[in-house]
């Protein structure tokens, strides 16, 4: 008999959300607390991301000194981008391998929402450079960085009712680089946001039995799309030499 996908992820979230409220009912310091939370979240996403991707948490730098603010959850690549710097246990990721960003709370509401936008803002205004590209037949023309995904991750909501509507009017008060492109809430429902060619906003959310399955689903087709990450140019990062 063939797997049931929507069964092994419901297990899954079973699984996810016993361990969040576990963490949550037993660990009293919140930064412990916020910090096995996220733990929770990147091994999930570790363990069921393709291999090109690495999850870790940290902060991200450019070629022109700036840094972001930390991050809980970094998307980011490994394979091409080599310039990673781990100080202590303090991961440093340039922009321009960075995939996407999501903030770890343990309720999504007006307040955190705001944040973690905040924070995936941090990280949209950092420059990113773009290299040409040798190959066989000669050299492409540098890449055209794409928009770095963000998003919130959660195992409650504050809206008990009405959750997809209330989400929708308070993702809708996001412009430019505050937009929060995805997300999950465990126990109440994920969401994909995203915006068509001519600049028309599309949201969908779904109910909590197919919270995390719609989450994965929609998370790997946007990441499907970017393909792969810009070329650094490392001469633009050559003046801290």
């Amino acid at each position: 008999m063939p797997p049931d996908i929507r069964a092994l992820f419901k297990a899954l979230r079973t699984q996810l959300g016993s361990k969040l409220a576990s963490t949550r009912d037993a660990v009293a310091h919140p930064t412990a607390k916020g910090a096995a939370a996220e733990l929770n979240w990147k091994t999930l996403l570790s363990d069921h991301l393709p291999s090109r991707y690495s999850v870790d948490g940290g902060f991200v730098v450019d070629s022109e000194g700036a840094c972001s603010d930390q991050i809980d959850i970094l998307i980011y690549d490994r394979h091409y981008s080599t310039l990673i710097f781990n100080v202590d246990g303090t991961l440093f990721v340039p922009s321009e391998s960075v995939y996407a960003v999501f903030e770890v709370k343990p309720e999504t509401n007006p307040s955190t929402i705001l944040y973690a936008a905040q924070k995936a803002q941090s990280v949209r205004r950092l420059k990113r450079t773009s290299a040409r590209i040798p190959h066989a037949g000669g050299t492409f023309p540098p890449r055209t960085p794409f928009p770095i995904l963000a998003g919130i991750l959660s195992l409650e909501s504050s809206w008990k009712t009405n959750f997809c509507t209330s989400l929708e009017k308070c993702l809708g008060g996001l412009e430019g680089g505050l937009q929060l492109d995805i997300g999950c809430v465990l126990r109440h429902g994920a969401f994909d946001l995203s915006r068509d060619q001519n600049a028309e906003t599309q949201f969908e959310c779904t109910k909590a039995d197919s919270a995390l399955l719609f989450f994965f689903l929609r998370f790997l087709q946007k990441l499907q799309a970017f393909g792969t990450v810009s070329a650094i140019d490392y001469k633009e990062y050559e003046k801290f030499i």
